[in-house]
């Protein structure tokens, strides 16, 4: 079975993201930086998708208005969400969402979407992070194959991403999955980067640089080492928003084949 999975920075133009979504017609959508009363409606509107906020009921962040959303085709439940914030009373808006969908004809598949801090020295934060996140997919995982999807904030040769495709540990602990990306892309992938002018407004504010290319966003996949009962192929990857930006960040949709074995 052909699953797509899309995932995007949306913090920008709205009704254009929801065009997109309505062309790709993804099957599971990890979106970051949605604003909640502002923009979550019209982003799903006529789209086909049912929503979860990383809040879902189970987080109590009453000042948060902005976030990640999770969107799938099919039915999805919330099986655990965490809170990575460096104190209860934080509003930094640090946590991981971990849903279950019911994929027609093969039953239940893991999704989990990251939020990690942006600044560029919080990369002790991101990687214990990322290791929370290894440990959620062993605690939840399904026969499918997991998706590991969202804006990780780190370079593809950063400890974090490195840890999580499989190419050194992190605190004694290893793990693997297939990047996307790297797997079935083209070229550098960028997806932060000067060349897209709405990523040159941000950078130049963020960072004040007027040259800047980073790969932050991601599609992450299980591996038969962890499913032996299925596979998740990548047939293709590509970024969206290229020709005409929306967002600061080009979003990554990847194809996957998704059987039984």
């Amino acid at each position: 079975m052909r699953i797509t999975v899309l995932t995007l920075n949306v913090q920008r133009r709205t009704a254009s993201i929801n065009a997109e979504l309505r062309r790709l017609a993804p099957d599971l959508v990890a979106l970051q930086e949605v604003g909640y009363s502002s923009q979550l409606a019209e982003l799903t509107d006529g789209t086909g998708l049912q929503h979860t906020t990383h809040q879902a009921g189970v987080i109590d962040l009453p000042s948060a208005t902005d976030g990640s959303v999770f969107a799938s085709r099919w039915p999805h439940r919330v099986v655990e969400i965490l809170d990575h914030r460096p104190s209860s009373d934080s509003d930094c808006h640090w946590w991981t969402l971990g849903a279950a969908v019911d994929v027609p004809g093969l039953g239940e598949l893991l999704v989990i979407l990251p939020t990690t801090p942006w600044q560029l020295d919080q990369s002790a934060a991101r990687e214990d992070q990322l290791i929370a996140v290894a440990d959620l997919d062993a605690r939840r995982r399904r026969a499918l194959p997991t998706i590991i999807a969202g804006d990780f904030n780190a370079a593809p040769d950063s400890a974090g991403i490195r840890f999580l495709s499989g190419l050194q540990s992190l605190d004694g602990r290893s793990t693997a999955y297939f990047d996307a990306w790297a797997t079935a892309g083209e070229g550098p992938g960028h997806t932060w980067t000067t060349n897209n002018p709405l990523g040159a407004q941000e950078i130049d504010q963020l960072l004040g640089q007027s040259s800047h290319h980073r790969r932050i966003d991601y599609v992450f996949v299980g591996t038969p080492h962890a499913h032996p009962h299925a596979r998740a192929r990548i047939v293709n990857t590509r970024l969206v928003g290229l020709e005409k930006p929306f967002s600061d960040h080009y979003g990554v949709l990847a194809e996957l084949d998704v059987t039984l074995a």
